[in-house]
């Protein structure tokens, strides 16, 4: 009995987890002044591509942004940094606190492993887009 409460208990926690990134979903989910893209391929194996757009809006002060990308697992744990393609700093730089001074159609590039560099078993993750403090998430599927 208890162990298939406590079986009941995860079921009902990833469904729960599941069901609110499903409701933030859109197609292409948008806030203020930045959007998050579908990933392409997606369901995808072993890499993908993340677009995302940063509007003019957000470069009004004439600062740049701030923009990070991570990749979760189902129980919200970090797994991976993806790495920004054609960025100023450089090519497959990690997309952690990366300055952008400009607006425009943005990449991120995941090869599909995580941050010991083993390959992500098949299933569901989500990536978050953070822009200056802001966040946008969207699910993506790993097929092998």
């Amino acid at each position: 009995m208890r162990r298939s409460l406590s079986v009941s208990f995860v079921l009902f926690a990833l469904f729960a987890l599941a069901s609110a990134a499903s409701a933030q979903e859109m197609g292409g989910k948008t806030t203020s002044g930045f959007s998050l893209q579908p990933n392409y391929p997606n369901p995808f194996n072993p890499e993908t591509t993340i677009p995302f757009i940063l509007e003019e809006d957000l470069f009004g002060s004439g600062r740049p942004v701030v923009v990070s990308v991570r990749i979760y697992n189902l129980l919200r744990q970090p797994i991976a940094a993806p790495v920004a393609l054609r960025h100023p700093a450089g090519e497959n730089v990690p997309l952690i606190q990366l300055e952008y001074s400009a607006p425009g159609r943005y990449e991120a590039f995941w090869d599909g492993k995580d941050f010991g560099g083993n390959q992500v078993a098949s299933g569901v993750y989500f990536v978050q887009l953070t822009v200056n403090g802001v966040s946008l998430h969207m699910r993506m599927f790993v097929s092998k």
